[in-house]
Formats: structure tokens, sequence, C-alpha cells
């Protein structure tokens, strides 16, 4: 029996910031999550969770499955403990094998050295257990994680590939793209609902609007493209299953206000394009417009946004001068909640408004807030009296 065909401890992966989101998206999956170590947070399952949570998930960066963990303070017990791992369940005799590894507060913290082990120990299992002279690696590739955190060791297999914020729409990329998990994140750490209208003042290609809408039609954002598991050796054939369960949610007779604006209209026409490609282009109205002429006639609407920063695209300067005039025009706009990131740490100051909650998320790898704003709650008609 090899590791697809029984239970199996899951594991994904989220950026510092976002893991209480992948959380609530486990737990809507019908899982129960433990809480985030270290940007991974567990839940048990199959084969088919494993490609359910590839499939559903929008926010995390990858799903691994948990392999084995053991204390790892030498050399000699990495290679010994991961050398005893029955390979020949996991791996086909021909695997092309990478090691990834990561060490954090260790006694063990050269990468390299981790990885090197990690490989030859997984190498000899093989050779010892397939009674063969070399391993041929020319076969599918399986990529194992050997994290080593506090001393203690835990071996994963990759079973996305591709990371998850590669959905398949976006294959444009205009100047310094925000993540796609990173922007459905952000939405959903806001109070928008798909009821309400929606803006992207600054939408660059488009990423915003188009993760706002899949959210907004429950469109799984990982239906339209492949994962490593798949292709993995006595892997279940269920895709068809899971791809249907995804179809029958989807509904495309809500009615959305989702608006994405641009001063640059190359931006506007690359988000066009990855709207189409996502199949959300005639749920989005995009446009371009100067985010400093902003309005809109619709009540109690979200704005949630990636502003240039003054690091590559704009002068600090001139990035500071746009938070002031983006801070008047919404001003006048006070019925409605603004959501906006930056690595500009004097936002708040330049916007005008002290933020009603920062929170610190990361842009790749660029730390930055996320500043919210919320608008005040309508008055209910017997306040009036």
């Amino acid at each position: 029996m090899g590791i697809l065909d029984g239970r199996l401890q899951i594991e994904a992966s989220a950026a510092s910031g976002i893991e209480a989101v992948v959380k609530r998206e486990l737990s809507a999956l019908g899982y129960s999550p433990s809480g985030a170590n270290y940007g991974r947070i567990r839940f048990n399952g199959d084969f088919k969770d494993v490609l359910r949570a590839n499939i559903f998930l929008r926010t995390a960066n990858r799903v691994r499955i948990v392999l084995a963990e053991f204390d790892a303070r030498t050399f000699d017990a990495l290679f010994d403990q991961t050398n005893a791992i029955r390979w020949k369940d996991i791996l086909p005799m021909n695997a092309a094998i990478t090691v990834n590894a990561k060490s954090i507060k260790s006694k063990l913290f050269s990468v390299r050295s981790i990885q090197s082990i990690v490989k030859k120990a997984i190498v000899s299992a093989m050779q010892r257990d397939y009674n063969i002279s070399r391993v041929s690696e020319n076969g599918v590739t399986y990529e194992i994680e050997a994290a080593i955190i506090e001393d203690k060791a835990t071996l994963t297999l990759d079973t996305s590939g591709d990371g998850l914020h590669k959905r398949g729409y976006r294959t444009y990329l205009g100047d310094a793209p925000l993540r796609e998990t990173l922007a459905s994140a952000m939405i959903q750490l806001s109070v928008w609902k798909p009821d309400r209208p929606f803006i992207d003042p600054f939408c660059g290609s488009g990423t915003i609007p188009v993760e706002a809408a899949l959210i907004g039609l429950n469109i799984a954002s990982g239906m339209n493209r492949g994962f490593a598991c798949e292709r993995f050796d006595g892997a279940p054939d269920i895709r068809s299953e899971v791809q249907q369960e995804a179809e029958q949610l989807i509904n495309r007779n809500v009615k959305l206000h989702i608006s994405g604006f641009d001063i640059n209209p190359d931006a506007i026409r690359l988000a066009l394009k990855h709207a189409e490609r996502a199949g959300v282009k005639d749920y989005i109205h995009l446009q371009t417009a100067d985010a400093r002429t902003l309005s809109s006639k619709r009540p109690r609407g979200v704005i949630v946004t990636n502003p240039p920063y003054g690091e590559r695209l704009m002068e600090k300067r001139e990035a500071e001068a746009l938070y002031r005039e983006f801070g008047e025009v919404c001003k006048a706009m006070p019925d409605w909640c603004v959501y906006a990131i930056t690595s500009n740490n004097a936002f708040e100051k330049y916007f005008g408004k002290k933020a009603d909650k920062v929170r610190k998320l990361y842009n790749s790898q660029l730390e930055c807030n996320f500043y919210q704003y919320l608008a005040p709650l309508p008055k209910r008609a017997d306040d009036t009296l």
C-alpha cells in the first residue's frame, strides 16, 4: 500500500499575517485545522482532501503531505532518521528527487548541507529497498522539503507544484504585481461581501478585482490548473470528481458591482485580458481613470487597493502626495470602508487619518502594512427619534 492510499497528515503553508485566513478557509471546507506553527497549518484527510485543498484554498502558498517528524540536532541523526523511512512506499524507483530545506532556530543551520544530507539518505534508502545500484531519476519530479525548526525536522512532500498563487489567468505581468493569494487575503480580511460595491482605484493588471470576482461568484481558485500530486505514481484519478464539486458551487446569478481603475491604459488592457482568462470579464468594470477623481453613486462600498509605494514605480515624494490626494477623495466617500497595503510607514500621516486597524503583511519579501479604515455603521431609524 502506497502513502496516497491511506489517511494523511496534510499541511497548508501560509504567508506571515494571513494564517488566520487560511484557517478559516480550511474550516469552511469541512476540516479541523490546527493552530499555525511558523506559517504551517495542519489537518487530516486522504488524497481527495489533498486535491480539494489545492483547488479550493485561495490564500495558502502550498499544500504538503507530512512524511515524518524527528529530532535532528546532528547531521548523523538527520541522515539516519531520513534513511529509516520506507521511501519505497512514497517514491517510485525512477523518481526525480529534489530537496528544499529551511532552518529556523536550530543547530543545523546550513540549508545546503541539510539538502545534501537528506537527498543522500533518500537515495540510499531507495537503493536498499528497491535493491538497485542507482536511482535513475528520469521519472516524475517529487519535491521533498526538510524543515528544521527548533531542532525538530519535518519532512514533507509538496503536492502543489507551482505555488498556489499561480491560478493560470495571469500570463501577463504589469509593474509591481501583487500575488493572487495576497490579493485574496486582503479581500477576505475586509468587510466586503458580494452584495456590496467594490473598487480598486489602483488596480494595475487587475489582480484584486479579478480575485474579488472569483470570491463573489464562488469560483474555486485552482480549478483551471494542474498540480504535482496528480502526476504521482499511483495517484487516484479523482480530479473530475473534485472538479465537478467546484463547478456545482459556482454561482453566476449573483449581481456584482466590482470596478477597477488605473491611470495607465496599458495596465487596464492587461487587466481586461486577465479578467477574460479568469472567466469573470462580464462581472468587472475596468476603466482607465485617475484615482484622484474617484467617486461613486453607490453607498456603503469597500475599497481594497495596492497603491504605488514609492520604491520602484514612483519617487517616494510623488507617492506620498498621491496618498494625500487619495485621502481627500476618500473623505468625500465617508460611508465607504478603505483597505490599503503599502510599505510606506507614513501612509496614515499623508492619507490624513489614523487607521482603525493595521496588520503586517508581506508582498513577496517586502514587509508592508495593511491599513484598515472602517466606515461608521448606518443609523437605524429609531436613532433619529
